[in-house]
């Protein structure tokens, strides 16, 4: 037991230092995309179905980081890799898909045009997260 508080007070932890900042932006991404897709789904949803599913996803994904990335153990950096992934896969892929086909997106989501609405952080951050993980691991 010993030998194991002393392996986890030696070994980084995703939550100590920079990372608590880290924590907090995904935690506001996790409340501003959760709350603005659960709005939009409740009031506007024949709008823009995809756009707004898509904003949904997103705030799953944010809320998923965000507890990952707090837990710091073993199975949460497992799943803070795989939440990051995908938020930088979506936010590649729904940026692209914006810009490419603005039809398809009457309306925008946290990852349109590669979150220009929020200043471009919804495509920095996970590129920081995944870094952070990098950083800190074992």
């Amino acid at each position: 037991m010993a030998e194991q508080n002393q392996d986890q007070q030696t070994r980084p932890a995703t939550r100590r230092g920079p990372g608590r900042v880290l924590i907090a932006v995904y935690g506001l991404f996790a409340i501003a995309a959760s709350s603005r897709a659960g709005v939009q789904l409740a009031t506007q949803f024949h709008e823009a179905p995809l756009a707004y599913l898509l904003s949904a996803l997103s705030g799953a994904i944010y809320i998923l980081a965000t507890i990952a990335l707090a837990l710091g153990n073993r199975v949460g950096r497992t799943l803070a890799w795989i939440a990051i992934s995908c938020e930088l896969v979506g936010v590649l892929a729904v940026g692209t898909a914006s810009l490419v086909d603005p039809a398809a997106f009457p309306q925008a989501t946290v990852w349109s045009s590669y979150g220009i609405g929020y200043g471009f952080v919804p495509l920095v951050l996970p590129f920081i997260g995944l870094y952070w993980l990098w950083r800190t691991r074992d």
